[in-house]
């Protein structure tokens, strides 16, 4: 048990390597790309913003559960302008302890950078979105450690802020491999401290998708408190490099993100467990 407890700092260091060079090898892939073209030199546009978050995952059956994210961001100089009510909903269902896919609908509110537009163009300054989504996510355990990889892909109708502008359908997968190990206590359990950390890749396709097939690349570093079985916190810093539709510019975006995570059992065969591991919402 010691000796675990020892291996922590190195697991983290690890971790905190591999999101690194996995996010430096990603803007170097980007940085590549466009010099192979003709395009402009590149532009790195620098933004800062706020995430806040509240994730839902309810039991309603014996292996069937109802998902929700609820977000709320922010952006240019942390929380100066309005950026995203973004609300994702969906089903999940537990194949195995290993294996549990989930699918529903996005409805995503996005605000105008209206700096983007000259004062000619008429734009509508608050536009939405329509998605369908779909995610399996595999759990892989390293002694105490647990390490989740999820895949996830999406069906986007969306349009320009321009006025008039159709909606067009385009696509998204995205790789995400995240990592939770405990601090104070040997698993996920009342009162525990954990180290958290992520590294997400976006690809798109589609036939508005030309120059910006990697649309992001998203690092997340952080720590969590988990009250009880029912609530969990995590606070944390995300690095994000976001190519946009010209390709030769990138958004290099500074993130503070704040998240809140809540968990029910609305069957009526619950079985209560002393000290039991509690299971992150993802």
């Amino acid at each position: 048990m010691n000796a675990s407890r020892k291996n922590y700092p190195l697991l983290i260091l690890i971790m905190v390597f591999l999101f690194l060079m996995s996010s430096r090898s990603f803007g170097q892939f980007m940085e590549s790309q466009a010099e192979g073209t003709s395009l402009p030199e590149k532009e790195y546009n620098r933004q800062s913003g706020l995430w806040l978050g509240v994730y839902t995952k309810y039991k309603i059956g014996q292996k069937l559960f109802y998902y929700g994210e609820y977000h709320m961001r922010r952006r240019d100089r942390l929380v100066q302008n309005m950026a995203q009510i973004y609300l994702r909903f969906g089903l999940s269902y537990l194949i195995n302890e290993k294996l549990e896919v989930t699918g529903g609908i996005v409805t995503p509110f996005y605000w105008a950078p209206e700096d983007l537009y000259t004062s000619q163009e008429q734009i509508d300054k608050v536009i939405n979105q329509f998605r369908f989504w779909q995610q399996f996510l595999f759990v892989q355990t390293m002694g105490r450690v647990k390490i989740y990889h999820q895949i996830r892909t999406e069906q986007r109708w969306k349009r320009d802020y321009l006025v008039g502008s159709p909606f067009e359908l385009t696509h998204r997968m995205r790789y995400k491999i995240t990592s939770y190990i405990p601090l104070n206590k040997p698993k996920l359990q009342d009162k525990t401290l954990f180290f958290s950390g992520y590294n997400e890749i976006f690809i798109q396709a589609g036939k508005s998708i030309v120059y910006n097939y990697f649309e992001d690349n998203r690092l997340f570093l952080g720590l969590g408190y988990v009250i009880n079985e029912k609530f969990q916190l995590q606070a944390g810093y995300m690095k994000s490099i976001q190519q946009r539709e010209r390709g030769f510019d990138l958004n290099n975006r500074d993130i503070i993100r704040f998240s809140i995570y809540h968990n029910l059992d609305f069957t009526k065969a619950k079985k209560q467990v002393k000290a039991r591991e509690i299971k992150p919402v993802l």
